[in-house]
C-alpha cells in the first residue's frame, strides 16, 4: 500500500496510511481549514483519545469528546461542530460498515455507488465526495469501474485537490490552483 503524504508530518501521514477511518476523518475535516491541518486531525484524536476505533468514538461522551477535540491545537477551526460530526460519522461507519471504513470503497459496486456512499456521510457534499473518491483511486489504487466519470475533472492529471497531494511541492501546486480558481470566479462575478 502506498504511503499517504498530505500533512507534512510523517507521524500524522502514517496514521492516514495505516487507518482507512483516519483518512475518511481527515477528508471530513477538510472544510474551511487548510488541508494539511485537517488531515492532521485524526492523529490528534488518536494521541488524545488513544484510538480511532469508530465504535469507541461513537460511544464517547459528547462533552468530553468535544473538549478533547477543542484542546489546542484543535482538530479544526470549528472543533465543537466537527467533534459532533466526527462522532456521527463514526456511528455510521460502525452501524453500516461494522467499523471498517474501507468497506465504503472496497464494497462499492462501481464509481457511482462509491460516490453515492460518500455523499450519504455527514459533511460530504458532491464535490467533497468526488475528491475523496479521486483520493482513494489515485493514492490507494482502488478504482471501481466508472470512478473517473463519477469524479469528473478530479480524475485528471494535475493539481486540483488533496487527491493530487503527494508531497510539499504538490501541496503548494494544489494551493496555487485553488487560489487561481477563486480569483477567476471573483473576476467573473465582479
Amino acid at each position: 500500500m502506498a504511503t499517504i503524504h498530505i500533512t507534512g508530518d510523517p507521524a500524522a501521514d502514517q496514521v492516514l496510511t495505516d487507518d482507512p477511518f483516519a483518512l475518511l476523518v481527515g477528508m471530513m475535516l477538510d472544510q474551511q481549514y487548510p488541508m494539511e491541518h485537517a488531515f492532521r486531525g485524526p492523529a490528534k484524536v488518536l494521541d488524545r483519545f488513544g484510538t480511532l476505533d469508530p465504535a469507541r468514538i461513537a460511544a464517547a461522551d459528547p462533552e468530553e469528546f468535544t473538549a478533547l477535540c477543542s484542546t489546542p491545537p484543535a482538530i479544526h477551526r470549528f472543533p465543537g461542530s466537527m467533534a459532533a460530526r466526527l462522532q456521527e460519522l463514526a456511528k455510521i461507519v460502525e452501524d453500516e460498515y461494522a467499523g471498517h471504513a474501507e468497506r465504503i470503497w472496497t464494497e462499492a459496486t462501481d464509481g457511482k455507488d462509491f460516490l453515492n456512499r460518500m455523499q450519504a456521510l455527514p459533511g460530504f457534499g458532491k464535490q467533497k465526495a468526488q475528491i475523496f473518491v479521486a483520493l482513494v483511486a489515485k493514492q490507494l489504487d482502488v478504482r471501481p469501474e466508472g470512478w473517473e466519470a463519477a469524479v469528473g475533472a478530479y480524475a485528471e492529471d494535475g493539481y486540483r485537490s488533496v487527491a493530487d497531494v503527494v508531497d510539499g511541492a504538490s501541496l503548494q501546486k494544489v494551493r496555487d490552483f485553488k487560489k487561481q480558481k477563486k480569483a477567476e470566479a471573483k473576476a467573473q462575478a465582479g
